[in-house]
C-alpha cells in the first residue's frame, strides 16, 4: 500500500529533498543539488516566488520507506494574469513502481482540479529560470546544475497515467575548436558602427550588480514571446542575484549597450560545476564549497545559461558582439567545451545563431500534459 505525506515539518523538507541521493546514489550521471540551497527554494521567508505562488509537497511511502515525490505549484500569475490554467508539478521523483507514480499523479491532479484548473503540466518548477523537462534521451550523459536527471522508466510512468508530450527541450554541446572567428569578428565589428553599440567587460562581481535589474527586464522583454512564459517580478529579481551571480564569474557575464547605455542584449555563461557537485555530495561545508571555488576557477567546461535580446535589435547580428566577446574570453581560459542549457525545439531564432559552431544534440526533454 501507497502512504502519501503532505510535507509540513523541516525534518520533512530535508527528506523531500535527499530522496534522490538514495535513489540515484548508483548513478554517475546524476548531479545532485546543494541541499541547503534546494531546502531554501521551498521556504516561503527565502523564495519570493511565494508571494505570487503555492506549491505543496508530498512524500510517497512503501513499507514505511521513501518512494517518490512530487511538488505541485501554482502559479498565480499564470493563472490570473495569462489566464492559463495550469497546475505545475516538479520533483517529481519515484522508484520504478506504477503504483507509486499513479498515487503521486493522483493527488497533484485532485489539487488541480479543486482549484478549477483546466491542465497539468510537467515537471517544470515555479518559472522559466527553474530546471524543466523529463529526460527522453541521453540517460548515458551527465546532467547539469540547473537540470533534472532521471532514468528512462521515468517516461513509461507518464504514458501509462495518460500523459501526452506538452513541449521538447534539446540540450546541446559543442567543441570550443568548433568556434571560428571569422564567422562573426568582422560582422560584429560592422553591426558595433551601424548600430553605435559597445560591449561591456567585467572582473569584479560588484561592476555587474548595477545592471542585473535592467538584465532580469530585458530578459523579459527578449522571451516574452515564448510558450507559457511568465515575467520575473521586481522582488524575484532580488532572489536570482544572490542565488546565481555569485556562483558565475565576472567575466563571463556579457552586456551590449547602446549610445544612451542602455542594456539591448546580455548573456550568462557558468562553468562546468557537474562534477564539483557530485564530489560535495549536496553539502556546501566543510569542504564542498572548495569543489565549487575549484570549478569556478579551473573548469574547462562552460555553459551558456541565459542569453537575451531586446525585440528592437534581434535578427541584426547583435548575437555576433556576444560570441566575440567570449572567444576572447574562452580562448584566454583554455575552455574546452561549450554547453547549452535545455532550449524549446520551436525556438528557431535562437537555434540558427548556433549553426555555425556544428552543435551536437546529446540530451533530449519532454514536458507532458494532460487535461484535468
Amino acid at each position: 500500500m501507497i502512504v502519501l505525506k503532505e510535507v509540513k515539518t523541516s525534518k520533512d523538507l530535508k527528506a523531500f529533498v535527499k530522496f534522490p541521493f538514495q535513489l540515484y546514489k548508483d548513478s554517475k550521471y546524476w548531479v545532485p543539488p546543494i541541499i541547503s540551497e534546494e531546502i531554501k527554494t521551498f521556504s516561503k521567508k527565502e523564495n519570493p516566488v511565494f508571494s505570487n505562488a503555492e506549491a505543496t509537497l508530498f512524500l510517497a511511502y512503501k513499507n514505511n520507506n521513501i518512494v517518490g515525490r512530487v511538488a505541485c505549484i501554482i502559479n498565480w500569475l499564470e493563472v490570473n494574469n495569462q489566464a492559463l490554467k495550469k497546475m505545475r508539478f516538479g520533483w517529481f521523483d519515484f522508484i520504478d513502481d506504477l503504483d507509486v507514480s499513479r498515487t503521486l499523479f493522483d493527488k497533484m491532479e485532485e489539487i488541480g482540479r479543486h482549484h478549477h484548473l483546466e491542465f497539468a503540466e510537467g515537471p517544470v518548477g515555479f518559472s522559466n529560470l527553474d530546471k524543466v523537462g523529463v529526460m527522453t534521451e541521453g540517460f548515458e550523459s551527465m546532467a547539469s546544475m540547473v537540470t533534472w536527471y532521471n532514468y528512462p522508466y521515468y517516461i513509461k510512468h507518464y504514458e501509462a497515467a495518460n500523459y501526452k508530450i506538452e513541449k521538447s527541450f534539446s540540450e546541446s554541446r559543442f567543441p570550443f575548436k568548433n568556434v571560428k572567428p571569422e564567422f562573426f569578428y568582422k560582422g560584429q565589428e560592422l553591426i558595433k558602427k551601424r548600430y553605435q553599440l559597445k560591449a561591456l567587460r567585467f572582473t569584479k562581481t560588484e561592476e555587474v550588480m548595477p545592471y542585473v535589474d535592467k538584465m532580469f527586464d530585458l530578459f523579459n522583454e527578449s522571451y516574452a514571446s515564448l510558450s507559457s512564459f511568465v515575467p520575473i517580478t521586481d522582488v524575484q529579481k532580488e532572489y536570482f542575484k544572490k542565488k546565481f551571480v555569485s556562483f558565475i564569474n565576472p567575466e563571463y557575464i556579457k552586456f551590449v549597450v547602446d549610445k544612451d547605455e542602455k542594456l539591448i542584449g546580455f548573456a550568462i555563461v557558468m562553468p562546468g560545476f557537474a562534477k564539483a557537485l557530485q564530489k560535495m555530495k549536496g553539502k556546501l561545508f566543510p569542504f564542498g564549497f572548495r569543489h565549487i571555488l575549484h570549478a569556478k576557477k579551473h573548469s574547462k567546461d562552460v555553459m551558456f545559461y541565459l542569453i537575451g535580446i531586446h525585440p528592437d535589435y534581434q535578427h541584426k547580428g547583435v548575437h555576433a558582439i556576444i560570441f566575440n566577446e567570449y572567444y576572447n574570453t574562452f580562448t584566454e581560459k583554455g575552455i574546452e567545451t561549450c554547453y547549452r542549457t535545455p532550449e524549446l525545439d520551436d525556438n528557431y531564432a535562437i537555434q540558427q545563431i548556433w549553426k555555425h559552431f556544428d552543435p551536437e544534440v546529446y540530451i533530449r526533454r519532454k514536458t507532458f500534459r494532460k487535461d484535468l
